[in-house]
C-alpha cells in the first residue's frame, strides 16, 4: 500500500492497484459495495475473455481505485456526498453547479490514483 497523502488526512494508505489490494481497502472503507465490486469485477473478466483484451480489468482496476480514493479521504468523500445530494436541486444552477463538483472530485481522485 502507498502511504503518499494527496487528500490530507487519509482512513487508510493507498492500495496497491490489484484486485486483492482494492477488496481489502474496500473491505475496510465501504464495506457495503462489496457485492458490487464483485459483480462488476466479474462482468469485466468476462468481457476481457470475450474481447480477447485486458482492457476491461485495467479499467475495473482504474475505476476501483478512484472510488476507494474517494471513500478513504475525507475530504474527497465529504465534497463527494455534498456534490451528489444537489444533483437533483430544483434550482438549475445549484444542480449544474453540483454536477461540475461531482465531475472534479472524480477527476481529483482519478489525477491521484493514476499518480
Amino acid at each position: 500500500m502507498s502511504t503518499l497523502a494527496d487528500h490530507g488526512r487519509e482512513l487508510i494508505p493507498r492500495p496497491d492497484q490489484t484486485p486483492d489490494a482494492l477488496r481489502a481497502a474496500l473491505a475496510i472503507v465501504a464495506p457495503g459495495r462489496l457485492d458490487e465490486m464483485q459483480a462488476t469485477k466479474d462482468a469485466a473478466f468476462a468481457k476481457a475473455v470475450e474481447w480477447q483484451s485486458l482492457s476491461p480489468v485495467q479499467s475495473w482496476v482504474l475505476l476501483w481505485a478512484r472510488d476507494i480514493e474517494i471513500a478513504r479521504c475525507p475530504d474527497l468523500s465529504s465534497r463527494f456526498d455534498r456534490a451528489q445530494s444537489r444533483l437533483e436541486h430544483e434550482d438549475p444552477a445549484a444542480a449544474q453547479e453540483a454536477l461540475q463538483e461531482l465531475s472534479a472530485v472524480l477527476d481529483d481522485a482519478m489525477k491521484a490514483v493514476r499518480g
